[in-house]
């Protein structure tokens, strides 16, 4: 391993400014990871060249894997940058920001779209206060096994990334919202909202605007098995929309 790492990042000055490309040259450290080089340039901010620059904005919070906020392109590969190990990627490491959502600076990007479309399909269970509801109904092991994947969600945006249905040109909830609709419809507590939520996913960008390209599942960090959802809330809209034209 050469004693600095060669890094090219892909920046831009704020919204809507012209993006352009910078390179540094940062100390090699054993175990380092991205965070760990883009510490390093905030420490130094100076290019490849010598020349004094401004330091390179991005996200990070949990530094474990946990929260997302971290999440990039790097090498062409939608991931979190805190589990991206330097001695693991090939060399020039590439850093672009999501291609997906709006950059606010450089490596930094604003999700809310994806936040949005959480509030859309109601991604939530709801909890009346005012009274005590007594205990929950119980959920089976297996079912509990089958909705603990989905519940590891940390809404990170890798699938939105990376679905190619999911564009500026269409409002397509995307695999995330579609999975935390999964989620709680089987969820015994959040099902009292199910109808909601499958009338939103037949409005305009619900699930049929999915491709089936699966590229979410392929690129998702925990393994969240999305396509499945997708497959079963197919089968679930299929039956509401007979049920909204028989039954009212």
């Amino acid at each position: 391993m050469s004693s600095t790492v060669e890094v090219h990042v892909k920046r831009q000055d704020g919204a809507g400014k012209e993006p352009y490309w910078q390179k540094f040259h940062v100390p090699y450290q054993y175990g380092m990871n991205v965070i760990t080089i883009l510490q390093e340039i905030q420490r130094n901010p100076t290019d490849a060249d010598g020349r004094k620059t401004t330091p390179v904005s991005w996200d990070c919070s949990c530094l474990e894997e946990v929260c997302g906020a971290c999440t990039m392109v790097i090498n062409g590969h939608v991931r979190q940058s805190c589990s991206a190990l330097v001695d693991k990627l090939e060399q020039p490491i590439i850093l672009e920001p999501m291609r997906k959502f709006p950059v606010v600076r450089d490596l930094v990007v604003d999700r809310a779209r994806m936040f949005e479309a959480m509030k859309r399909v109601k991604a939530w269970v709801t909890v009346d206060g005012t009274y005590n509801l007594g205990p929950a109904e119980k959920q089976p092991p297996k079912q509990q096994q089958e909705l603990y994947e989905f519940s590891r969600c940390m809404t990170c945006g890798c699938c939105v990334d990376a679905c190619p249905q999911y564009t500026s040109e269409n409002t397509f909830v995307g695999p995330a919202a579609i999975g935390q609709t999964f989620l709680f419809n089987r969820n015994k507590a959040g099902k009292f909202e199910e109808e909601d939520r499958l009338n939103t996913l037949m409005e305009e960008g619900g699930i049929h605007e999915c491709g089936n390209a699966q590229n979410c599942v392929r690129v998702c960090p925990k393994d969240i098995p999305l396509t499945r959802s997708i497959a079963a809330l197919n089968k679930d809209t299929l039956k509401q929309a007979l049920k909204n034209m028989f039954l009212k």
